[in-house]
Formats: structure tokens, C-alpha cells, sequence
């Protein structure tokens, strides 16, 4: 259970992180950045594998690019869940999803778990 936490926690930095690094995302307080990131993971955790399994023949054929899509969508759900964080349409989900897989991959070098 240690090691999930230090993943929310993770998620939570990352968020914080992505939100000053893109445009046309915005979380109120840190308090609410972290939150959102704790919902981010859960959320991964939950329905993000679901997603992934009935995109699979669309996956396939995009060679995998299709999963940038459900990142972003992942994102954009969590917004919608967690007042107090927004994102300004599909590109700025997009890209802050690509972004924030970035930074948590940069993070998870300096952070146990």
C-alpha cells in the first residue's frame, strides 16, 4: 500500500508541475493539485485499463498513438470530477497529458516506490 501512495503523491507533483509548464491548465491551490492528482491515479487505476481494452483494435491500428487520446481523456475526466482544476479544451488535455507523463517518468527517478 506504501508504494500506491508515493504514486498518488507522484501524480499530485506531477500535476503541479504540468500545470505552470501548459496552457489551458489551472488548479486553484496546491491543495487542489494534489487532489486532482490523487483522482488522477485513481482514476488510471480504475477505468484508464477498461478504456484501453475496448480501444485495443483502434490502438492497433494507429500503432499505439490512440493511447495519447485515453491519456488525455483521463485527464479531461479528472477535471471534470475535481472542482477547482479546468483544462481549456481537447489540445490542452492532450498536450498536458503528454507533458505530464513526462514529468511523472522524470519524478519517478527521484522519488522511492
Amino acid at each position: 500500500m506504501p508504494g500506491f501512495l508515493w504514486r498518488l503523491l507522484l501524480n499530485g507533483i506531477a500535476l503541479l508541475i504540468t500545470v505552470r509548464l501548459v496552457n489551458g491548465l489551472k488548479v486553484d491551490t496546491v491543495w487542489t493539485g494534489l487532489l486532482a492528482g490523487a483522482v488522477l491515479g485513481i482514476v488510471n487505476a480504475v477505468i484508464r485499463p477498461v478504456l484501453f481494452f475496448f480501444s485495443l483494435p483502434i490502438t492497433v491500428l494507429t500503432l499505439g498513438l490512440f493511447t495519447l487520446v485515453i491519456n488525455a481523456l483521463m485527464l479531461w475526466l479528472t477535471s471534470a470530477i475535481v472542482p477547482g482544476f479546468r483544462i481549456d479544451g481537447f489540445a490542452a488535455a492532450f498536450w498536458g497529458s503528454l507533458v505530464l507523463s513526462l514529468v511523472s517518468w522524470v519524478l519517478s527517478w527521484f522519488l522511492p516506490g
